[in-house]
């Protein structure tokens, strides 16, 4: 119900809108004001086979040009309540006997969704890890190789060349019982495949500590004027020729922040378990960042008698 001028009734009066024909009536005289308007509200009709369903999805997934169809075939779902009868009806026998070329990688893209979404990684990561996969695959050479493996390695590469890394242990976490060890094995074969089927090297992206540092603190707990120190820290530190990996840097400069704040400090297990690197590991670049500290720690975050009273390696 609305107003609208009425040119029989010369004036407001209250309109009724007839969704199915799209016409809007004055509710006094009967006088179509406007016929076959369009209906730009949203259609939450639900197609479920049950009533009680409000399921309010009324069109399928997006398309996928990835798949040979698009990802537009039709699939013919089992009715509610059905038994297993319902494979032994014409349909469903049909339905099973029909081979799908791209079965294989409808599994393999719903695996790459999951782990993308327990890393809570973005969309743009997951569709690159899809492409990468589908171009491996079509050389038809992954066959007998550890298919978790294949997977996180897509994963963990589509994450260097999105800029947005992630170390091989949090992909692993993820990777369904795949070690670091295969991981790493299948992301080698991927690049080579890659660079044979491209002709040149494949691009990885470069790796630098302030990457994983925001997450890392966000582990932690770390309130944000720690997390600046950290990450202002982490950046002056690539200044030095520091012969660590960026990871073990980054949780080096963690371990001295949080050795200088003034809040309650993690231990080193906390820290190692947050960021993945092992205790021993983490000492020893502490050890190579320790003669920098007066020049890599932010002057507004701790003075320099605090950094002379940090702990010597």
């Amino acid at each position: 119900m609305g107003d609208a001028y009425c040119s029989d009734c010369k004036r407001q009066t209250e309109v009724v809108f007839d969704h199915s024909a799209g016409d809007t009536v004055c509710s006094e005289c009967g006088l179509v004001l406007e016929s076959h308007s369009i209906d730009e509200t949203s259609e939450w009709r639900t197609f479920a086979n049950e009533s009680a369903d409000n399921d309010p999805v009324r069109v399928g997934g997006p398309t996928n040009p990835l798949l040979a169809d698009g990802g537009l075939s039709t699939v013919i779902a089992k009715p509610n309540g059905a038994s297993g009868e319902f494979l032994s009806s014409s349909l469903g026998r049909w339905q099973n006997r029909g081979s799908n070329p791209d079965r294989g990688l409808i599994l393999a893209f719903k695996t790459i969704a999951t782990m993308s979404d327990r890393l809570g990684l973005v969309a743009t990561i997951k569709d690159r890890a899809n492409e990468i996969y589908k171009r491996v695959e079509d050389q038809k050479s992954s066959r007998g190789r550890n298919q978790d493996a294949l997977l996180a390695a897509c994963l963990y590469i589509a994450c260097r060349q999105e800029d947005k890394p992630r170390t091989v242990k949090e992909i692993c976490s993820v990777a369904n019982g795949a070690t670091k060890k295969e991981i790493g094995r299948a992301k080698e074969y991927i690049v080579k495949q890659l660079g044979l089927e491209t002709g040149q090297s494949v691009e990885m992206g470069t790796i630098h500590a302030g990457d994983f540092m925001r997450r890392f603190c966000s582990n932690l707990g770390m309130n944000n004027q720690a997390v600046k120190a950290a990450q202002e820290a982490v950046q002056k530190s690539e200044e030095f020729d520091i012969r660590r990996s960026p990871i073990s840097i980054a949780a080096a400069v963690i371990y001295i922040i949080t050795q200088l704040s003034e809040e309650k400090k993690p231990s080193l297990k906390d820290i190692s378990g947050a960021t993945g690197v092992a205790e021993g590991t983490i000492r020893n670049s502490y050890k190579d960042l320790y003669p920098h500290v007066l020049k890599i720690i932010p002057s507004w975050f701790a003075k320099e008698e605090d950094l002379k009273n940090l702990c010597s390696p």
